[in-house]
């Protein structure tokens, strides 16, 4: 008899001791989302006083639209979930503005999220929401958690492309999330709005849009596929995050490419 690969990605993996013990303070992690939060702002002041322009909108909406579909069909989908196959291109473009969106590189995205796949709701769920909505929302980030060996990813090891972002990881983040917008916007002498709007607004955007999938998502919702697990169907977090929010359903069917199964749902990663 076959096994069906998809269920050996998400086993449930032992509980590790070092769970139990306060974790340490993650420093550069809370220094970098203080840094996000009030230079984002400043992007909306520059905005509103400073100098509007379309471009540069248009410009971090653009830029807002690749990554959040790089993390949704790229990180999620296909690497987390192997739901599809694809093009070495295609895996090289999530790969990309996936490092763009600072969310980790795919490998360990990947590692942490088939672990909450794995452990929902248990103590060693990476953004458990028993242990509160913040915590699930963004309080996770600020402890280092225990040190990973990524046994749960080796399908993805044996991918030269995500070998070589994990290891180019910051530089690949820094290229094309900031320093990419700001050369573009430079174009038509708005460098300072292409950072601090298509580059840091940006980046709190999706940042908050992804987090809501593990708080608003696992918080606020219907339950209709299962009620084993938190995970609920949120229109909400759907619309933040490209159709993503129908978790209750991804998490009783973690292997198919729709989170959004209805026609009439929104998911736009799906249509693509």
């Amino acid at each position: 008899m076959s096994v069906n690969p998809l269920i050996t990605l998400f086993e449930p993996a032992p509980v590790r001791p070092e769970v139990a013990r306060r974790p340490p303070i993650y420093w550069e992690n809370i220094i970098f989302i203080v840094v996000t939060h009030a230079l984002g702002i400043w992007g909306i002041t520059h905005m509103i006083w400073t100098r509007f322009s379309w471009a540069t909108l248009g410009l971090g909406l653009g830029m807002l639209f690749l990554c959040s579909f790089s993390i949704s069909g790229g990180y999620h989908r296909l690497f987390a979930h192997r739901a599809y196959r694809s093009a070495g291109v295609v895996r090289l473009f999530y790969l990309l503005f996936g490092a763009a969106s600072f969310q980790a590189s795919a490998l360990r995205w990947a590692s942490d999220h088939r672990l909450h796949h794995a452990r929902t709701d248990h103590e060693d769920d990476p953004y458990n929401i028993q242990k509160g909505f913040w915590w699930a929302h963004m309080g996770w980030l600020f402890f280092k958690g225990p040190p990973s060996n990524f046994r749960n990813v080796k399908d993805l090891q044996r991918d030269p492309l995500i070998l070589f972002q994990d290891r180019h990881y910051l530089s690949l983040s820094l290229a094309f999330g900031l320093l990419l917008p700001t050369v573009i916007a430079w174009a038509w002498g708005d460098a300072m709005g292409g950072l601090l709007v298509a580059g840091f607004l940006r980046l709190l955007i999706q940042d908050h849009a992804t987090f809501s999938i593990n708080s608003v998502a696992h918080a606020i919702g219907r339950r209709p596929y299962s009620v084993a697990v938190s995970a609920r169907d949120s229109f909400l977090a759907a619309f933040l995050t490209l159709g993503e929010g129908y978790h209750n359903y991804h998490h009783r069917f973690p292997g198919d490419y729709r989170n959004g199964v209805r026609f009439y749902h929104y998911d736009p990663t799906k249509w693509c």
